[in-house]
C-alpha cells in the first residue's frame, strides 16, 4: 500500500469506533473518520465468528489486497477501519472489492471520477 499506513493500536481503532461515520452491508462494516493528514490508516478486524484462523487470515488478505489495488480512488487523509461480518467467509475476491467501494461510496470517501488516477 504506497499511500496507506496501518492501523494498528487499539486506541486508535476505539477513535474511528467513537467518533468516526459507519457504513454497513451483508459482509462488512466499514468505519471512516477524518485524521487531518495526508496519509489514510486502514484497519481490518476479523473476529472469531467469521471463522478459524485459516479463513480469518484470508479475509484480511482480500480486504487488504482489495484496497490496495483500489488505493488511489480514496480520498487521501482518512482512517478507515473495516470489520468482517460472518458473510465474508464465503466471499471470492470480487465480492470483496465490490461490498468495499459500495461502502466507500455511501461514506463518501471516494474521490470524484474525474480526480482518479
Amino acid at each position: 500500500m504506497i499511500f496507506t499506513d496501518r492501523l494498528k493500536k487499539n486506541d486508535d481503532f476505539r477513535a474511528v469506533y467513537k467518533r468516526g461515520r459507519s457504513c454497513a452491508n451483508h459482509e462488512f462494516v466499514v468505519y471512516a473518520l477524518s485524521n487531518g493528514s495526508g496519509r489514510s490508516r486502514l484497519g481490518v478486524s476479523v473476529s472469531k465468528k467469521v471463522g478459524n484462523s485459516v479463513v480469518r487470515h484470508r479475509v484480511k488478505r482480500l480486504v487488504r489486497e482489495n484496497y490496495r489495488l483500489r488505493e488511489e480512488m480514496f480520498v487521501p487523509g482518512t482512517d478507515i477501519v473495516v470489520v468482517a461480518r460472518a458473510a465474508a467467509a464465503g466471499a471470492d475476491f470480487d465480492r470483496v472489492g465490490g461490498s468495499l467501494v459500495h461502502l466507500a461510496k455511501h461514506l463518501h470517501i471516494v474521490k470524484p471520477m474525474e480526480t482518479q488516477n
